[in-house]
Parts: structure tokens; sequence; C-alpha cells
């Protein structure tokens, strides 16, 4: 099933990404695996209180269902990695579809909360990542120009489903029960499936004939002296083809890529996202518990929450529309630098909010905030590390990330137990966004653009290397280095041309010796006139 790597003397030209046409039918895909992805894992939450009286367990005992079901979402990323390399995107995500489908469907049969776990918390959890980052990744293939408005119009796709699929949740859970909501809900999932096969990679345009084929065609033309020399030719290639054959065995792709690490640019992207998600979730997880404290009736404090869902749907496409703006466009790490900070300030303004209309503000610049950061996070790995790189590049930082998901809420909740006081619970988490956000900006300032100006322009390769046209290039060397074989045909072409040069000299001299021709000078090539013909062979080196 693996991908089949260019053939034998043949090189992969870059391909440019279209920004539209069939673009958009994957934008669509990616949207909704993006909804399914972030909004599931909370969506089945609706489900709890039936569970608890089922297998008469407590709420922490449920709550571990959508813990599970993110953490695989999160540190699964270079198992991802490795198998999109592997096997390509599209066959990843329809599997992946069937193991977030089959979740489900099995969990609707389930007799206990650890079979519960198994399958919608582990399988179903494994196949929503095999589909999220495959997704992501024909996102950037297919889009560059418009890249940060896909993005944007991708991540819109979380608040979006979570604002549907909750109250979906809720009619079937009346309707059918939990386990006829959950049967349903793996139907659902489903779609991704779908989605999936509307992932069509992008053809790889080949540059053939870049070796052999080549340097044959212009020996013909500048020396024809007849079959000799063609036969010359293909015998002399045949037999450094054949010890080649022996001697140098295919290169394996490489199916999770360590060199991103020694970027700067994704060393400091990923410390500035490992800081930003221990605080980033925690205002959302604690709004509803910390408005009902303070007074506010069970349902306008769960209102609070469809506030930041109606806001974030918005925020994500308008930040991408800004984001892709010609004058921002390179400048977009300290635009995400920004909304980090403004997404911590939010947060720590509103540690002293103490009535319904200071949380309804709260929620509304939360929303912004939080709509950018989802917006930008992606765009900006890819902005670093390029399209060629970003599946091994996402795949570890995801896994980097889910260490903070595991580390940054659950210690939030202990620390309300232990203080009840929620207010130094938001102070502490929007400390780590703003702390996160300062980081970004100043290092990459100090580290990034310091660098750049000491540095040779001919030598400073920058961190920030996502442009096309840098990407364009990265796929040349990379498809370069794999077609290194076509060296030796090469060098077996130059000593054809030799051979075919000797034979062509040996004719001029026995034509001198019959007193007919022209004279030539030592080492001069002659047609089959017999005049001069400085002829030279010009090729393309590897």
């Amino acid at each position: 099933m693996g991908r089949p790597d260019p053939e034998e003397g043949q090189l992969p030209a870059p391909v440019k990404p279209p920004d539209g046409g069939w673009g958009w039918i994957v934008l669509l895909g990616c949207f909704v695996i993006t909804g399914f992805s972030y909004a599931f894992p909370k969506a089945v939450s609706v489900y709890f209180k039936e569970l608890m009286k089922d297998f008469h367990v407590g709420y922490s005992d449920t709550a571990w269902i959508s813990s599970i079901m993110l953490a695989m979402l999160y540190g699964t990323g270079p198992v991802c990695s490795i198998m999109v390399n592997q096997f390509g995107c599209r066959p990843v995500m329809l599997i992946g579809g069937l193991l977030a489908s089959a979740g489900m469907i099995l969990a609707s049969f389930t007799t206990n909360i650890i079979e519960l776990y198994l399958t919608a918390g582990v399988l179903t959890g494994l196949g929503m990542a095999l589909n999220f980052q495959p997704s992501l990744i024909m996102l950037g293939t297919y889009f560059d120009k418009r890249r940060p408005l896909a993005n944007g119009l991708a991540a819109a796709g979380s608040p979006v489903f979570l604002s549907s699929l909750s109250p979906l949740g809720q009619v079937l859970l009346e309707k059918f029960g939990w386990r006829g909501g959950f049967l349903i809900m793996g139907g659902l999932l489903l779609n991704c499936c779908t989605c999936g096969a509307v992932m069509r990679p992008l053809d790889m345009g080949m540059k053939r004939k870049m070796g052999k084929a080549q340097d044959k065609y212009e020996a013909k033309e500048m020396l024809p002296i007849g079959g000799k020399s063609e036969e010359g030719i293909s015998t002399t290639d045949g037999t450094k083809k054949g010890k080649k054959a022996k001697k140098k065995p295919k290169k394996g792709k490489k199916l999770l890529d360590f060199s991103i690490f020694s970027n700067r640019g994704f060393i400091i992207y990923t410390i500035s996202k490992f800081i930003l998600v221990l605080g980033l979730f925690v205002p959302p997880i604690l709004l509803v518990n910390y408005a009902k404290d303070t007074g506010v009736p069970d349902t306008e404090a769960a209102f609070l929450l469809s506030i930041i869902g109606f806001i974030d749907i918005f925020a994500r496409p308008a930040c991408g529309m800004v984001a892709g703006l010609k004058w921002v466009r390179p400048h977009v790490a300290y635009l995400f630098s920004f909304s980090m900070l403004f997404n911590g300030l939010t947060d720590i303004c509103s540690a002293r909010a103490s009535n319904y209309t200071g949380l309804v503000i709260f929620c509304v610049f939360f929303g912004i905030s939080y709509g950018m950061v989802g917006a930008l996070q992606f765009e900006v790995l890819m902005a670093i590390v390029g399209s060629q790189k970003f599946s091994s590049a996402i795949g570890l930082v995801l896994l980097i990330e889910a260490f903070a998901v595991l580390i940054g809420p659950p210690s939030a909740g202990r620390l309300v137990d232990a203080l009840k006081n929620y207010e130094v619970i938001f102070y502490l988490a929007g400390s780590e966004v703003v702390l996160s956000a300062l980081f970004l900006g100043v290092a990459s300032y100090c580290c990034l653009n310091r660098g750049k100006k000491e540095s040779p322009p001919e030598n400073n390769p920058t961190a920030g290397a996502g442009s096309d046209t840098e990407e364009a290039e990265s796929d040349v060397q990379e498809a370069e280095e794999h077609s290194s074989d076509n060296h030796q045909p090469a060098r077996s072409t130059d000593n054809a041309v030799v051979v075919a040069s000797e034979e062509a000299n040996h004719v001029a001299e026995e034509q001198r010796g019959e007193g007919g021709g022209c004279p030539a000078g030592d080492g001069e090539v002659l047609t089959r006139d017999g005049c001069n013909a400085d002829q030279m062979v010009e090729r393309d080196s590897f």
C-alpha cells in the first residue's frame, strides 16, 4: 500500500498549490473533520448522567471518556505522521473514519465503564486522530496564497459542530437512550470516510529523462556518428546500471523527520505552544461552575458557552482573512503572539467578574481571542516548517501538547478543590497564556530576525521557510537526494561520448591517410563528411 517512489531517472517536480478548484472540496472535508475532532469529545458529555446511573459510577469516571478521546487525538500524533508518510493521507483517513465509527457502534453494546474507555475512548479517539492530522496536511497542500483563510475556515468547524452536536445528542438521548444515541453518533462518524475519499492527492509532475535519456539524446544530436556510438552508450550504461543495482540499495523514505528539531523557529513554537495549552482550556472548562458559584442560574450559566461558540464561529474566518493580507502574512507569528496575549489578558481581567454582565463581556472577548488562536496555530506551524515537513511537525507538536493537556486542566481542578477560589485559577491560567505570548514574540524577534541580519543572505536558512518558492526548492533538493542513483548513468554516458569521440578521430586519421577531407587538429571531432566540427556536449549537472 506504500506510495510509489519516483521512477529511476526522474525527479518529482514541485507542484504549485491550486489555491482553489478541488481545494474548496478539500476545505469542506477539513471543516467537517475539524468539527468532529474537537467538538465530539465535548458533545458526548450530554450522555454522562445516564451512564452514571446505568454503570453506577461517578462523574469523574465518565469524564475519563472525553479525556481519553483528547489524549488519543493529541498523543498519537507521531503514529499518524508515520502512517501518512508511509501510505498517504487518503488511505489513513478512510481507516480512521471506520475506526471512529466502529468505536461508537461497539460502545452502544458495552456493559461496563472499562469497555466504554476502550471503545468510545481509545478506538474512536484514534479514529478521529487519523482523520484530523491528514486533513490539515492536505489543506496545506492545496492552498498557499489563501492558506491563512483556508485554515480559518476549517478551524470554524469546531464551534459550528459544538453548537450542533450537543443539542442533537440531547434529542437522541431523550428519544433513543444513550445506547441508541451512541449507535446513531457512530453512523454520523462514517462521514469522516466521505471526507477522506475527497482528499485527492495532487499529481506529482515528473521531470522525465533527467539523466541517462537526456545525455543520450544530446549525444545523438551532437555526435551523429552511427550505430556504434549508440551501441557503446547502451552497453556501457547497461554495465554500470548492473553494478549500481548491486552496490547501491534504494534509500527508504523517512517515516518521521526529526530534522525539524534543528529549526529554531520550530523549537520556539513548540515551547510556546506547550505553555499555552497549560492555561488555554482552563477558563472554558471552569466557566459554568464559576458562574453558578456567583449566583447565576443554571440555564444562563450554560448559555455563556454558547456565546463563546457563536463569537468563535465568526472570529476564526475573520482572523484567517486578516492573516492572509500581504503586509500581515510575513509577520503571522507576531499576530499569533498578539492573539495569545489578548486571550491571557482577557482571563486576568475577568478574574474579578462578579455578575452576569461581566461574565458575558468576558465571553465576548474570550471568544474573539480564542478564535484567533484557533485560526492561527496551524498556519504559523505551516509557515515555520513548510508543507513538506508539516506531517512530521504536527505529529510531534501534538504529542508534546498531549502532556500539557493532561497537566493543565486537572491541576486547575485540584487547585479549585483545595482553595475553593476560582479567581486564583483565572489569574494562573491567564499568566500562563501571557507568558507563552511573550516567549513567542521575544524569542522570534531575538533569535530569528537578529540571526537573519547577522548572517549573510546566501548562507542564512530562515526559520520560517513557509513560502511556496522555498518549499519548491526543498522539494527539488529532496528529490535530487532520492535520485542520486542517476549519477552512475550520467558517468557511463560520459564514457560513451569519449568512445564515440575516439571513433570519430579514428575515422579522421583514415581519411587523412587517404588524402581526403580537411585537416583536423588533435582532439577535434569530425563529422561524417570529414570536416572540422568543434562540437561540445553540454549536460545539466545533477
